[in-house]
């Protein structure tokens, strides 16, 4: 069977997925996973991308080219989203890559990520009728989109990321509660122009915050996509995790069962940002996806 892999480069994460196609079309997946690179650390203050972040983020790409190769995958398409389409020198942290590892990254524009992502969602998880919002929630930004069945009725990235307000407000450990309320505030007004003109018949969340805190509701000590894909995460859910990641130290959130120890530090602003985006849509719950815009790009640039 054929073989593709895509490496997904983040604000915060670098990701992994080889998938192979059968003679029917039909996808499995080989490898899929998560490397913590932090891309736009110390973004927001300089508008550049670290020498330091150049060099871990390459040399984690270079593993993967070289897994993928291995594996014998025939293509392998390597995009960037947010942290990529803002810094000043993205052009020579691609010319970098392309230099070291032997790949082009393709900057991805807001509305390609969010299409791609549409993608994933809908042959993943199955959904009634009605008004779909999906929310992708990473390091940098969210992406939004509006849609009912298969048609995409609007979508935008909002430059909303859970590192970019843990730079900028949650810098104390643990995290005082001045710090705290000043970063809701910021959240809230970052989120101020999402409307929603209907009423909300499912909302999806997908990206790492999203996975991880539903990791932590399952107390998963190995991460199972499969009990996350299409699980629910409650506004109580999410209120209770914020109360537990604001009690904590950043060492001592590195001991939730079920999150990331290298997002211990950026899960409280993801946490926030999901809860102001469930309560602007109205709603008491949003459903897990698991598939991201890792899955949505593999079929559209493979699938055919």
């Amino acid at each position: 069977m054929a073989k593709y892999a895509v490496i997904d480069i983040g604000t915060n994460s670098i990701k992994f997925h080889v998938a192979e196609k059968d003679d029917q079309g039909n996808w499995s997946v080989v490898t899929d996973r998560a490397e913590i690179a932090r891309l736009g650390e110390g973004l927001q203050q300089t508008g550049e991308i670290s020498q330091e972040a150049m060099k871990r983020n390459a040399q984690a790409i270079k593993k993967m080219v070289e897994e993928a190769k291995q594996m014998g995958v025939e293509t392998i398409a390597a995009v960037g989203t947010m942290a990529l389409r803002s810094a000043k020198n993205a052009a020579a942290f691609v010319e970098k890559v392309n230099q070291e590892c032997g790949i082009a990254i393709e900057i991805l524009p807001g509305e390609e990520e969010a299409r791609l992502s549409y993608i994933a969602v809908k042959s993943g998880v199955g959904l009634a009728e009605g008004q779909l919002v999906i929310f992708d929630t990473g390091g940098g930004s969210t992406e939004f989109i509006f849609g009912k069945g298969d048609e995409i009725e609007k979508k935008f990235s909002l430059n909303v990321g859970a590192v970019r307000f843990t730079e900028e407000y949650l810098k104390s450990d643990p995290v005082k509660e001045q710090e705290y309320q000043q970063a809701v505030a910021a959240i809230e007004d970052a989120l101020n122009q999402l409307s929603f003109d209907e009423k909300v018949d499912a909302l999806v969340g997908m990206g790492g915050t999203m996975s991880n805190l539903g990791a932590i509701k399952h107390k998963l000590s190995v991460y199972d996509p499969d009990i996350i894909q299409g699980s629910k995460l409650s506004l109580q859910d999410v209120e209770e995790q914020i109360e537990l990641f604001k009690s904590k130290t950043i060492e001592e959130r590195k001991q939730i069962v079920g999150l990331q120890p290298k997002r211990a530090d950026v899960i409280l602003a993801g946490a926030i940002i999901v809860r102001t985006i469930l309560k602007k849509a109205g709603v008491d719950f949003a459903t897990i996806s698991d598939r991201g815009l890792r899955h949505g790009l593999i079929v559209d640039r493979f699938g055919k």
